[in-house]
């Protein structure tokens, strides 16, 4: 293919990524194309490669996550385009992010077991929070008397986290406690920029003591 094919692709795709406001995968933007004209896999793979390349010295990027490409704002830039919205972020408590590093690390768990972990009952508010944006999923139920729900995270999870899989999560060795596994936890949400003024989020609200510290989410 000659280099202004290559060109046209490389601006279809850099469009597409940009009107679509989500990751999409290789084969979604092969898809963009006419049965005819369509690019071969190892080429929409170049082509990708070619865009990541041009991005190199610019405000954004682009990103592979679990769901695909995306293209994002740069993580350096995050204090100044916050600074677009009026609305404070959301902020998430220390329960909600010890339960869903528990998840992620533990997976497939119950919530029985998340709370023999945590020593404490967890709240409904936290697990509703968690379906509801879509990071946590019920894979299935223990053979144990009741069925509990076992719960497992998602591509929205690790899209969100801007992983392209579990592994590229720190090993359980490098982790002490839940304290600190919930620090790499909000840290990763600190690394992240959000293109739309978030409402207060239910997370906050998570009927447990007022003394679990709340951690801010900043923009993706």
């Amino acid at each position: 293919m000659n280099e202004e094919n290559l060109r046209k692709i490389q601006a279809i795709t850099e469009a597409a990524l940009l009107a679509a406001g989500k990751p999409m995968s290789v084969d979604q933007l092969r898809e963009l194309f006419e049965e005819g004209e369509r690019p071969a896999r190892q080429i929409m793979e170049h082509v990708l490669l070619l865009l990541e390349q041009s991005c190199q010295g610019r405000g954004f990027e682009l990103k592979k996550v679990a769901s695909g490409y995306r293209l994002q704002v740069r993580e350096e830039y995050a204090p100044w385009v916050g600074r677009l919205f009026e609305e404070k972020p959301q902020r998430y408590s220390r329960a909600l992010l010890e339960t869903l590093a528990l998840v992620a690390y533990r997976q497939p768990i119950t919530r029985s077991e998340i709370e023999d972990i945590r020593g404490v009952t967890v709240s409904s508010n936290i697990v509703r929070t968690l379906l509801e944006r879509e990071w946590v999923r019920v894979v299935g139920h223990r053979d144990v008397p009741g069925r509990p729900a076992m719960y497992a995270t998602t591509k929205q999870f690790l899209d969100y986290f801007n992983l392209e899989g579990l592994d590229q999560l720190p090993p359980l060795s490098e982790i002490r406690d839940l304290e600190e596994i919930g620090r790499e936890i909000e840290k990763n949400m600190q690394a992240e920029i959000e293109f739309e003024s978030p409402a207060r989020d239910a997370g906050d609200d998570d009927g447990e003591t007022s003394s679990e510290s709340s951690t801010e989410q900043t923009l993706h």
